[in-house]
């Protein structure tokens, strides 16, 4: 019994407790608000899940600012009508939407060879497609939905990106990696031994762990390729907690409450997207300036976990290894 009320019952209440702080620290801070960036003209953006929500927003302004933007995101329906809408208001809009399951492996590599195939440049990607608190279940590769989706296939769409990352930037002009975080990460936890939730399934724990992956693999990588010297840059940003489709699983009581309190506290998914375009697009965060955790349009600090040198390469190698990687 209590075992379980750790693994299963406390981090929901670490989850709902740390949500409630970051909605009063929203309802006493001004919401940044995105400064004018400069033209992207010629330049490739993929953004995940840009089907709605934040994505949306990023995909919009982008294409708003130029950029040829693909959409990568599993629903086809929803990706078309989020093309059509941005073209109603863009008519010469470069926008295009491409399927992609971040819970198929094999969709990732479908996705990443029809993208090579096109021998287009890429300046940006937003890692910003996402699940929260669904119930347990496994991808089609066998992995916990949350560490799959929210961790696995963008750490392998990444992976599989870099040279044409690396190849599209220049020492003044770095392409960028965006990895869309959460403040959940905080109370997240890594276990090597058991990424798959094994033990005690938590979907609370899951989402918060696989954030904390996602943040551990911007930093690990952003380390690789300073090491290389490659001008790309990498970071993660968390959005806040915006009124999305993303918490139609939170607990009962709080759904059935959610449309109240998103109208008083959550950020519009217009104000998310605000800090995800400004990592993106400033040219304030050329190059290494960009690397970190940004929030609300500041770089912040992280839990001490994150500062574990160890802990990333593991997270890193382990990542390498079970998706078959060289």
């Amino acid at each position: 019994m209590f075992t379980f009320l750790r693994c299963c019952i406390l981090p929901a209440l670490k989850l709902y407790l740390l949500g409630a702080k970051v909605l009063l620290g929203q309802l006493f801070n001004k919401t940044f608000k995105l400064p004018e960036m400069p033209q992207q003209e010629g330049k490739v953006a993929i953004v995940t899940g840009g089907g709605r929500g934040i994505g949306f927003e990023v995909a919009l302004h982008l294409a708003r600012l130029g950029a040829h933007v693909i959409i990568g995101g599993r629903d086809e329906q929803e990706g078309l009508a989020a093309v059509a809408r941005i073209r109603e208001e863009q008519r010469e809009a470069k926008v295009e939407f491409h399927s992609l399951d971040l819970g198929s492996m094999q969709s990732v590599r479908r996705f990443v060879q029809g993208f090579k195939n096109r021998h287009l440049p890429l300046n940006i990607l937003v890692n910003n497609a996402g699940i929260m608190l669904v119930p347990e279940g496994r991808t089609e590769d066998g992995y916990e939905l949350h560490f799959g989706v929210n961790y696995l296939g963008h750490f392998l769409l990444t992976w599989l990106l870099l040279d044409d990352l690396k190849q599209s930037g220049t020492s003044d002009c770095f392409s960028r990696v965006i990895n869309v975080s959460s403040s959940a990460h905080r109370i997240g936890e890594i276990k090597l031994h058991d990424l798959n939730s094994s033990e005690y399934y938590s979907s609370h724990a899951a989402y918060c762990g696989s954030k904390l992956a996602l943040l551990l693999f911007s930093l690990q990588l952003q380390k690789e390729l300073r090491s290389g010297g490659f001008p790309v840059s990498s970071c993660a940003v968390d959005p806040g907690m915006v009124d999305t489709a993303l918490y139609r699983n939170i607990w009962e009581p709080l759904r059935l409450a959610q449309g109240v309190i998103a109208q008083l506290l959550f950020w519009t998914p217009k104000e998310g997207a605000s800090t995800v375009l400004y990592a993106a697009l400033s040219p304030a965060l050329e190059g290494e300036h960009a690397q970190g955790y940004w929030a609300n349009g500041r770089r912040q600090m992280t839990s001490p976990l994150t500062f574990d040198p160890q802990l990333q390469q593991d997270l890193w190698e382990t990542s390498v290894r079970l998706l078959g990687l060289q």
